[in-house]
């Protein structure tokens, strides 16, 4: 299984508007393990850390994929959010388990 990790960053300009100032993949068809690291592997998650791991739907019955929500770069202000996308393969067990060992609730 081959999974793909996306991210956005959000600066307080974009936020004004709704919207992110820049977003796109990290990496496409990657396995399992490297997803993981590349979703928690964020510049501002080194400075305050996690600030939420949540999936796509409330409540969780088969999430397509989690976002990691990271805090904000005390200079500008902009934050980093990763995602890491389920490949249709998955099962919705597999998909809950991991979403709840990455620590969403």
């Amino acid at each position: 299984m081959r999974f793909d990790v996306t991210y956005e960053i959000i600066t307080p300009e974009s936020a004004e508007q709704g919207d992110c100032a820049e977003s796109g993949f990290i990496a496409e068809s990657v396995t399992l393990r490297e997803a993981i690291d590349l979703v928690f592997a964020t510049r501002t998650s080194h400075c305050y850390g996690t600030i939420c791991v949540e999936t796509n739907e409330y409540p969780m019955t088969a999430p397509r994929w989690i976002t990691v929500y990271n805090g904000g770069e005390y200079l500008t202000g902009a934050y980093e959010n990763r995602s890491i996308h389920f490949p249709p393969g998955v099962t919705p067990a597999s998909r809950r388990r991991l979403a709840r060992l990455m620590g969403a609730v």
